[in-house]
């Protein structure tokens, strides 16, 4: 059993949210770590091979039954945007001569309700050849659970289903409400089943290829689950009215490159709640956040806005119709907050549990009121939301803040939830300078700035649209706003070797958290901080501590935690350098910006153009390519999303004002 999360950097996908299918270059599923086709968080085939055998035929009659093994050679793999695959392999027979002069051509394509794939045969011998392909498909149950943490395995084994077979066509469900269908077409293909400790479904094309002929199978396999939340947008590609201009530049043309790429995979992401346009949005990332996760969702149509206001707008309606309305300590829901994430039926990760509906975010409800601003700024009319913005307004005065010292802080209540509630929520990442995890409740650097923020915007918005609230709450925000802005300055500041700079977070104790993080370039441009003050920011970020050349780091090298693939300790993450990069040009460091988007274009090429969820924090002096974390999400949604200001600030498309 691996001892790992299963690792993704060195398999390829086809991706048409939720339908996700992962497989080895050269087209097969071995049955290990994430190999197979899901349908969101359901596995529903395990393993997946292809194989050939055949013999030369002797004057013209037909060759004797038992073909003898052929072989496959994977010589080619291209990528079509994000929902399509080429493999082509060569095929060696018996009889052939060395030359490769039989080819097979499989091209795989994701649809958002399964995928289908076509393998075609090709043939240049000058002679008929008896030829005979068989495709197998090893079914599946598994949750993503049970993929996603090798110890639970044993704890969610399921039987794989039994299919029932008519003719060229198999069906069967893997649990209730939940359908699928494969069928197979081609002359002289034939479907059978065999049951041995998994069901396993047989295709098989038998034919006779003639000198410079073609023969064909295809199979295509169609799923759906009638209990889950979202289904698959089949809209335009995203990219499909975005006119580049023609690029003056190898730099220019890497960005133009880097956006065709990433928009095409934010195209696969879109997911919509029971197929109502009006609550589209992006799923986080595949294949382990292949769902609405609040702030995902929130920070990658931030993004993406400038050129799609209107998903952003989708993505605000849709948060807001599970808006929380009460308190509940299994699921973190509070009155007003905006939720973290939604499955169709809970994430157990071992030693804690995560329900369908989780509410455990202290960031995505102030994300979700400046998001609404972004969008009203780019002149969107969203004041159908005017008292969802309201109830927001609420949580961040009477909710947000347990102990009244204006700050947001969040702890696990229910003993089962996550422990840290920001991005950077794994167990582990908020620390010390020595490395010592800090205990909650913890108030994180960068949240600050988002209240401060997001209070602004929210009386702003309420007053513009005529709110029966907009009086009592504009003047309780922006007092609250003001006091953020008081008692950051006193309690956030911390000093080294290298001088003053901001605190990671403050912990349980109101003590500083005197890590050097990537937290603090998300203040920048927000108004939290003076002039000089963002100065001190920028120049710590743009320290070798930090900036890698590649990204920023989420932990500073010196740190006594830091390693280059720690999650959150010494990795880079792209949307997070990104949303410094943002931000710094917000606040007017146009050459320490430009820097950084240099630098995730630098990532991008070392990527294929598809920017990881998170890679490692080596320097550009230690390798010479980004280095990969190996369960990185690709695609996934804020980091694809990242390309947009990118383009910004590189000059690609128009900064936003």
């Amino acid at each position: 059993m691996p001892l790992h999360q299963p690792f993704v950097h060195d398999l390829c996908g086809v991706f048409a949210a939720p339908v996700h299918a992962w497989s080895t270059p050269s087209g097969a599923m071995t049955g290990e770590g994430a190999e197979g086709l899901f349908l969101g968080d359901d596995r529903l085939v395990k393993s997946y091979a292809v194989t050939a055998r055949g013999m030369r035929l002797t004057r013209g009659a037909p060759s004797p039954t038992n073909f003898p093994a052929g072989e496959l050679s994977s010589v080619g793999l291209e990528t079509f945007g994000a929902t399509k695959l080429r493999f082509t392999d060569v095929v060696s027979l018996e009889g052939l001569p060395v030359d490769p002069i039989v080819r097979l051509v499989r091209e795989r394509e994701a649809r958002i309700d399964g995928v289908h794939e076509t393998l075609t045969v090709i043939s240049a011998a000058d002679h008929a050849v008896a030829f005979e392909l068989d495709v197998t498909l090893g079914l599946d149950a598994s949750p993503m659970a049970a993929v996603k943490d090798p110890h639970l395995a044993e704890k969610f084994a399921v039987p794989a289903p039994t299919a029932s077979l008519n003719g060229t066509t198999a069906e069967w469900s893997w649990r209730e409400g939940t359908h699928a269908r494969l069928s197979i077409e081609g002359e002289g293909a034939t479907l059978t089943a065999s049951t041995d400790e998994a069901q396993v479904l047989h295709a098989r094309l038998r034919t006779t290829l003639e000198p410079n002929t073609t023969a064909t199978v295809a199979w295509d396999l169609t799923a759906r689950d009638d209990r889950a939340p979202f289904t698959g947008v089949d809209t335009p590609d995203l990219g499909a009215e975005i006119a580049l201009e023609k690029p003056h530049n190898a730099e220019q043309a890497a960005v133009g490159t880097l956006l065709t790429q990433s928009l095409a995979d934010l195209t696969s992401l879109r997911l919509a709640r029971h197929n109502d346009s009006d609550q589209a949005f992006l799923a986080a990332g595949a294949p382990w956040f292949f769902t609405l996760f609040g702030r995902d969702s929130l920070i990658a149509a931030s993004f993406l806005a400038p050129l799609h206001p209107e998903l952003a707008a989708s993505t605000l309606r849709t948060l807001a119709t599970q808006q929380g309305s009460t308190t509940n300590i299994d699921t973190a829901e509070q009155p007003g907050k905006i939720l973290h994430e939604v499955r169709a039926v809970g994430m157990d990760m071992g030693d804690s549990y995560l329900p369908p509906v989780y509410y455990g975010t202290i960031d995505a409800t102030p994300l979700w009121i400046l998001l609404a601003g972004d969008v009203t700024d780019l002149g969107l009319d969203v004041s159908d939301l005017a008292d969802n913005v309201a109830r927001a307004a609420d949580w961040l005065l009477d909710h947000a803040d347990a102990d009244g010292d204006l700050f947001l802080e969040y702890i696990d209540e229910s003993g089962h939830g996550l422990a840290n509630q920001g991005w950077k929520d794994s167990g582990d990442s908020v620390r010390f300078a020595d490395g010592t995890i800090a205990e909650g409740p913890i108030a994180l650097a960068e949240v600050q700035g988002y209240a401060y923020e997001a209070g602004l915007v929210a009386a702003r918005l309420l007053e513009q649209w005529g709110h029966e609230r907009a009086g009592e709450l504009g003047k309780r925000l922006r007092e609250r706003s003001d006091g953020i802005r008081r008692v950051f300055r006193d309690q956030f500041w911390v000093e080294d070797s290298k001088g003053v700079y901001i605190a990671l977070a403050l912990d349980g104790k109101k003590r500083p958290v005197d890590a050097v993080a990537s937290n603090m370039g998300h203040l920048l441009g927000t108004g939290l901080l003076d002039e000089r003050e963002e100065r001190l920011v920028i120049d710590r970020l743009m320290d070798s501590t930090m900036f890698t050349g590649f990204g920023i780091r989420t932990l500073s090298s010196d740190n006594g935690a830091y390693f280059p693939t720690r999650y959150h300790g010494g990795s880079v993450w792209s949307h997070d350098t990104a949303f410094i990069m943002r931000q710094a040009m917000r606040a007017g460091f146009t050459s320490e910006a430009q820097q950084i988007a240099q630098a995730l274009v630098r990532t991008a090429r070392g990527f294929e153009w598809r920017l990881p969820e998170l890679f490692a924090g080596d320097p550009t002096t230690a390798v010479q390519q980004p280095l990969p974390y190996p369960a990185s999400c690709r695609p996934q949604a804020w980091a694809a999303a990242s390309a947009i200001p990118i383009a910004e600030t590189l000059g690609v498309l128009p900064a936003r004002s």
